[in-house]
């Protein structure tokens, strides 16, 4: 079976949506990009899932970016993905970390941002306080306050494999919560490991057999860096030459390199010179 995808259905006699996402290639290029302690391993892997089941219910074309920030060990953790499900993603970390430390002992206080920015239209930032015991939780009450949708989250990761689930009441219907409690205890049965090695319709009907679902075609999920040569040029450019020239003196070289993949982009006194004259070739032209 295809590990990195993103399956949306209906219930059809339930006023109900449902999403399943199972991540493994993609989820270890993430992982590859640096060496994470097992807990962050985890964490990372459950805010993947978390921000591709985001990702599925924007109704627009643009980004998405789900931040958690706090003063514990982990200072940073986030996952940017864009409505073709191309997710990427990093942590910034130090200090001791064990194995089995949960959220709290992560991230300490801190919250949970989340930016949508539609390639048309007005950005959206909300923030959510991490004072729940698991990062589903917190993503809940997110939902609860932005748009007021009763939904219900799971998430699991374990370094070699990531998945989510979520339930949510349709928006026109946010008053019949019936169906929607008594589906939702169903699925509180799903079992990590049936999600990390099984198929999406053998987890379904297990979990679902007694109910009329439509199954909807997958999304692939995939791990996509926007980092490139070109970008860490324009970066260059917005430091003054001599500034630029000063560090160039002294090093040799200019180094810059992506927090998120870990690829290095070096510039010599030639790469620089090269970038200074075509900026200033341009605005000449202008």
């Amino acid at each position: 079976m295809n590990q990195d995808t993103l399956h949306r259905y209906l219930f059809e006699n339930a006023d109900v949506r449902g999403q399943i996402v199972q991540l493994e290639e993609s989820y270890q290029a993430i992982l590859a990009a640096h060496p994470y302690p097992v807990a962050i391993q985890n964490l990372l892997g459950q805010l993947m899932s978390a921000t591709s089941l985001l990702t599925s219910t924007l109704k627009f074309e643009g980004d998405i970016s789900v931040q958690l920030q706090g003063n514990g060990p982990v200072s940073l953790a986030v996952i940017n993905g864009d409505e073709k499900q191309q997710l990427r993603g990093m942590a910034r970390f130090e200090g001791i970390i064990n194995d089995d430390d949960d959220l709290q002992k992560l991230v300490g206080q801190g919250h949970m941002v989340i930016t949508l920015t539609p390639k048309e239209g007005e950005r959206y930032q909300g923030v959510v306080a991490l004072d729940k015991p698991t990062l589903n939780q917190c993503l809940e009450t997110y939902f609860s306050q932005s748009e007021q949708l009763p939904t219900k989250i799971w998430l699991f990761a374990n370094g070699q494999n990531a998945a989510g689930m979520l339930l949510q009441v349709l928006p026109s219907e946010t008053e019949q919560n019936d169906a929607f409690e008594h589906l939702s205890m169903i699925t509180d049965t799903i079992k990590a490991e049936e999600l990390f090695t099984l198929d999406t319709q053998t987890v379904l009907h297990r979990l679902y057999h007694e109910e009329d679902i439509r199954l909807f075609d997958p999304m692939m999920v995939n791990f996509k860096c926007r980092c490139s040569k070109e970008r860490s040029a324009q970066a260059i450019r917005s430091i003054s030459k001599s500034e630029i020239d000063d560090i160039i003196k002294e090093l040799g070289k200019i180094e810059m390199g992506c927090e998120y993949c870990n690829t290095q982009y070096i510039f010599d006194s030639i790469d620089i010179e090269g970038i200074f004259s075509a900026h200033q070739y341009t605005e000449n032209k202008q």
